[in-house]
Order: structure tokens, then C-alpha cells, then sequence
């Protein structure tokens, strides 16, 4: 190997290792790349609780300083950010971007928890959208993400989605990926990529069962990964497509409550 390519997730745990930090590193690892990362929030699920989620941010202090650590190698070839968890954590977080010069930002802005409906810190949300979005190269927001920071609210049709992410592109990201997933209806999983000029849809038939836990940070891991690795944005998306569709192909059944996709599912079916 001639040269280590070196990624960065920003984001919190999740224990049953299908999303988070977890699901970031795997996805660096299948994409050949050497992870870094720096942890902002412990999630807890309570399978005695309907498998409720318990959010517990780190102190923004503490961020900061695995950041310092991290940087002190120089920039990296591309990063991501996950849930950040406080207001405090997207400043320290939108500092070291800046101060470091960071390049191939993909901000996912990580609002709830897969099963949760509400903003877990609506500040935290204003603030992503305020200073983390103008230096992303790529944001990729899902359909609740998508309408709270384009404003429309609920987004239901691919005319909306297609609406939301030209109003996300108007907030200073580069590109946009609105994630409509399998929540669109009809038998396709349906995302929007739109670079501020083109839109393009980008769907596959819908996977049933959907073990599907984790699939929005792998896809927004899967695209951090193709820009390290020197690809386009475009082409990095589509991949990315590609490779979180097989995650959810070969994905399993957890527990009664949870499918987590399967990160090397891309690399078992070539």
C-alpha cells in the first residue's frame, strides 16, 4: 500500500453495532480505509422498554480533545459527521473543519433515532443547519431530516423530495442526498441527489425482510469513504447506493425489535 487513506466519523455509539461509530468504521474498512473517530454520544437501547433509546451526549470538552488528537496527524482525506447531540458539540466540531481545513465534508444530520419521531435537540438541529451545512460537500438527510431543515415539514412524494434538497442546497451544502429510503410508497427505495443544478434519482427495488438499522449512517459512511478514495461526488453516491443496498440485502434479524444491516454485504456479493 503506497499511500494510507485516512476518514474520520463524528458520532455517536451504537452498541449493537449497526449504526453510529460502529457502522462508520466498518464501512471505512470495507472501502480500505484507515478510520478515525471521535465519539459524541453514548445510545442505549432497553429491550425491557420496547427498546426505547437513552442519549447521553459526551462533554463537548472531550470532543474537542479527541479532535485535537485526531488532527494532529493533518487533515483527513474525507470525514463525516453523525448525531452530535448538543449545540456545544456542533461548534467544537464546525471549528476543527475550519481550523484544520478539512475538505470532503459529508454532514448527515443525525436528528432522531431510528424508531424515535421527534428532534432529539431541536437547537442542535438549528445549529447544523446554521454552521455545519455550509461546509459540507455532501449533506444527507433522510425524510424527517430533510423536512425540518428545508422547512416543508412532512415529505411524502418524490416532487417534495426533489423541493427539499434544491431549499437544503440554497443553506451552503455542495450536494444533497435526501434519503427516502423505503418510506416513499410503491416497491422502490428511493434517494434524490441534486448538485444544484441536476437532479437524479437514484432507486432499487425495495428489500423485504428491510434489516435496515444502520442504513443511513453506512450510506453516508459508504460516501465518505468513495470521496477518500478520489472518486466524484456523483459517482461516490452511486456507489454508495450500491453499497448500502447489499448491507440491507444481507442484513439480519438482531433481536425481536432490530435488523441491522450487514457492512460487508457489498464486498460478499462481487
Amino acid at each position: 500500500m503506497s499511500k494510507i487513506i485516512k476518514t474520520l466519523t463524528i458520532a455517536g455509539s451504537d452498541s449493537s453495532g449497526g449504526a453510529g461509530i460502529q457502522a462508520d468504521l466498518k464501512t471505512f474498512e470495507e472501502y480500505g480505509t484507515y478510520g478515525l473517530s471521535a465519539l459524541t454520544t453514548i445510545v442505549t437501547m432497553d429491550p425491557d422498554r420496547g427498546w426505547h433509546h437513552n442519549v447521553y451526549p459526551v462533554d463537548a470538552a472531550i470532543v474537542a480533545e479527541q479532535l485535537k488528537t485526531i488532527f494532529a496527524g493533518g487533515p483527513v482525506d474525507a470525514m463525516k459527521t453523525g448525531m452530535l447531540g448538543s449545540v456545544e458539540i456542533v461548534k467544537v466540531t464546525e471549528q476543527a473543519l475550519k481550523n484544520n481545513k478539512q475538505t470532503n465534508v459529508v454532514i448527515d444530520p443525525v436528528m432522531v433515532c431510528k424508531g424515535e419521531d421527534e428532534v432529539l435537540n431541536p437547537e442542535s438541529a438549528d445549529a447544523i443547519r446554521d454552521l455545519l451545512l455550509p461546509l459540507a460537500t455532501v449533506a444527507t438527510p433522510n425524510l424527517f431530516e430533510a423536512g425540518v431543515l428545508s422547512g416543508l415539514g412532512k415529505l411524502t412524494t418524490l416532487d417534495q423530495m426533489k423541493e427539499a434538497a434544491r431549499l437544503i442546497h440554497q443553506l451552503g451544502t455542495q450536494n444533497v442526498v435526501v434519503k427516502g429510503g423505503k418510506a416513499l410508497g410503491g416497491d422502490k427505495a428511493i434517494d434524490i441527489f441534486f448538485d444544484g443544478s441536476e437532479y437524479l434519482v437514484l432507486e432499487t427495488a425495495k428489500i423485504e425482510p428491510a434489516h435496515n438499522h444502520g442504513a443511513g449512517c453506512t450510506f453516508a459512511a459508504a460516501i465518505t469513504g468513495g470521496l477518500a478514495n478520489g472518486l466524484p461526488v456523483k459517482d461516490a453516491v452511486v456507489k454508495a447506493k450500491d453499497f448500502v443496498s447489499a448491507a440491507i440485502r444481507n442484513g439480519y434479524a438482531f433481536n425481536e425489535y432490530v435488523g441491522p444491516v450487514f457492512h460487508g454485504g457489498y464486498r460478499l456479493e462481487q
